[in-house]
């Protein structure tokens, strides 16, 4: 046989390889159905914690061992001559720094099906680079890390409120007694 032949039927039985291919592409397609839409994600539960409430003026420290809260509170509260001003976001948020990032950025508050409440980005509560709220009473709040890495850096971080701008601090007021009453007079 020549090469010219087998060329040929190689070439043939290429283009038939290739007819049947293409005709069962046409024969029997499968209708297409539009895809399900996307589930919608369920909506976040609500923080206990209003934003309202974290925005102001705030003294700032952190610990490291829990039987450090006491002084760092103190610390905190003197801090409050350079405060750290949390301000409400474009949407809804508050305006705080995440760790290793010096911008500042809208986070958000966050509820949990647990009842503990989070700082930080969009996205579930809980995540890496959340802050949970250990405690707030409108005058303290107490932010602990979720990232254990960042944490063991940053430790457990104290806000203690300040007074509003503009007002200075009063030392306590003493009372003094009144003088006593001049003696009586004399005629």
């Amino acid at each position: 046989m020549s090469a010219w032949r087998l060329e040929f039927r190689l070439f043939a039985a290429a283009a038939g390889l290739c007819a049947l291919a293409l005709g069962s592409c046409t024969t029997s397609q499968p209708s297409v159905e539009a895809a399900p839409p996307a589930p919608a994600m369920a909506p976040g539960i609500p923080s206990s914690i209003r934003p309202e409430e974290v925005v102001g003026r705030w003294g700032y420290g952190s610990y490291h061992r829990p039987e450090d809260l006491v002084r760092t509170e103190a610390a905190a509260r003197v801090a409050c001559s350079e405060p750290v001003v949390i301000d409400r976001g474009p949407n809804g948020g508050v305006m705080m720094y995440l760790a290793d990032n010096a911008q500042l950025q809208e986070l958000q508050l966050k509820g949990s099906q647990s009842g503990q409440n989070y700082i930080g980005p969009p996205g579930p509560p809980g995540g890496m680079e959340d802050r949970q709220i250990v405690s707030f009473d409108g005058r303290t709040m107490v932010l602990k890390w979720m990232d254990p890495e960042v944490d063991s850096r940053y430790g457990t971080s104290v806000y203690v409120r300040c007074a509003p701008e503009g007002t200075a601090r009063v030392a306590p007021h003493r009372r003094t007694p009144p003088p006593p009453p001049p003696p009586p007079r004399q005629h």
